[in-house]
């Protein structure tokens, strides 16, 4: 009782932890990191992967007219007809019928069955060729690189159009 006769209730309240952080600053805090790993992602999503060969496509262009290269160019008949395909380029579409499956062996064929043979994937961009890239690594080809300015070029080069290297046109597709 206080002293004016009336009970008082008198809550105790648990010492406070400087440290601790209510749960919205923590969900902040994730949402932050969130944001900046997204960031982050972006900005390397325009270069090749670290420890990745790569080639601008002026050096695989030079590569396969010296006979040190096999370029592939990944994509689409549609795309092939559209474009052209790179000079002296194997078109070999990941989207073959048979599906991945159908790529490998048409990529096998094309390098007669070595493994070690130098290849560099092209595609319009780059994020195809980089796929592929990786496809045929995990399958154990040697020396696979990626044209990642592809056909049409990125923020960090041209392409092989606007550097306007030389195209062979599509006959059969």
């Amino acid at each position: 009782m206080s002293d004016s006769g009336q009970l008082s209730h008198q809550v105790e309240q648990a010492p406070v932890d400087p440290r601790a952080q209510s749960p919205i600053v923590e969900r902040m805090k994730r949402c932050c990191l969130a944001v900046l790993s997204l960031v982050l992602w972006l900005a390397l999503a325009d270069t090749p992967f670290a420890g990745e060969p790569s080639l601008t496509a002026a050096d695989a262009l030079d590569r396969s007219r010296n006979g040190a290269l096999t370029v592939i160019d990944v994509r689409s008949p549609a795309e092939w007809r559209q474009t052209g395909i790179a000079a002296g380029a194997k078109p070999i579409s990941m989207h073959d019928p048979e599906g991945m499956k159908g790529f490998y062996k048409n990529v096998l064929e094309a390098v007669g069955g070595d493994k070690d043979a130098p290849i560099a994937m092209i595609c319009a961009r780059g994020n195809r060729s980089r796929y592929t890239q990786a496809f045929l690594r995990e399958r154990g080809f040697t020396q696979v690189f990626d044209i990642s300015e592809g056909m049409l070029g990125r923020e960090a080069a041209p392409g092989w159009l606007a550097r306007k290297l030389p195209l062979d046109t599509c006959r059969n597709c």
